[in-house]
């Protein structure tokens, strides 16, 4: 083999060889933080962004304190990702209620029926991650804090989107408009969701989700 073909193979061969080890570690990087996300969401939800400490993350992981922090900042930004990634759970589970075949009546009932058995959705997040995460971050984090009330508001819009397009193809009638009705909802099913855990009973999230169907039916469906 010529010396200059035998020299641009070895440089080809020895860049693939470096392409292919940093993607390994790319991946390798990115299942680590993926798995401690996953891991210690439920912990935070749990435990609150205070009372979570350190130890609770090391032992919940099996990583050690400077694995965890190789991989984030500080434990703020392990909160964030870790309420992050629970939301985007629920927001998942609410888009596939919300967005079934079927008219404004039926996605509404899909989104009761989805209630019904929140507590049992939620529990492998340690809890309701809206409730849980918005009242504990209330007066120790901001940004948590903040994050929570903005996915309030997201729950809230797909809501409305569901009302105003029931009210516009001439299946529901509304005393209000579709967001305000929507944060009325909405305030039912968290009120609901936090009676039930504060008394371990599900019988609040079972009888309010009954009564909004009635009320669904009776004064708002055309």
């Amino acid at each position: 083999m010529p010396f200059f073909i035998n020299n641009i193979y070895h440089a080809v061969y020895s860049f693939s060889i470096f392409v292919e080890n940093r993607y390994k570690m790319t991946t390798k990087a990115e299942r680590t933080t993926a798995f401690i996300i996953e891991t210690v969401a439920p912990v935070f939800t749990k435990h609150g962004y205070v009372g979570t400490s350190m130890s609770d993350l090391t032992e919940a992981t099996g990583l050690t304190k400077g694995a965890l922090y190789g991989n984030f900042e500080n434990k703020e930004a392990l909160a964030l990702a870790a309420f992050e990634f629970n939301i985007n759970k629920l927001l998942a589970a609410i888009d596939e209620r919300l967005n079934i075949e079927g008219d404004s009546l039926e996605k509404l009932f899909s989104l009761t029926k989805f209630y019904r058995n929140y507590d049992i959705f939620t529990q492998e997040m340690g809890g309701c991650p809206v409730l849980k995460v918005g009242v504990d971050a209330q007066h120790n984090n901001k940004q948590l804090a903040a994050a929570a009330s903005e996915t309030v508001k997201t729950i809230e819009g797909k809501i409305a989107v569901v009302l105003e397009n029931g009210v516009n193809n001439s299946e529901l009638r509304l005393p209000v408009t579709p967001l305000q009705f929507a944060k009325q909802f909405y305030t039912m099913l968290q009120g609901a969701v936090a009676m039930s855990t504060i008394t371990n009973d599900r019988k609040y999230l079972m009888n309010t989700v009954a009564y909004l169907e009635v009320l669904v039916k009776k004064e708002i469906k055309k």
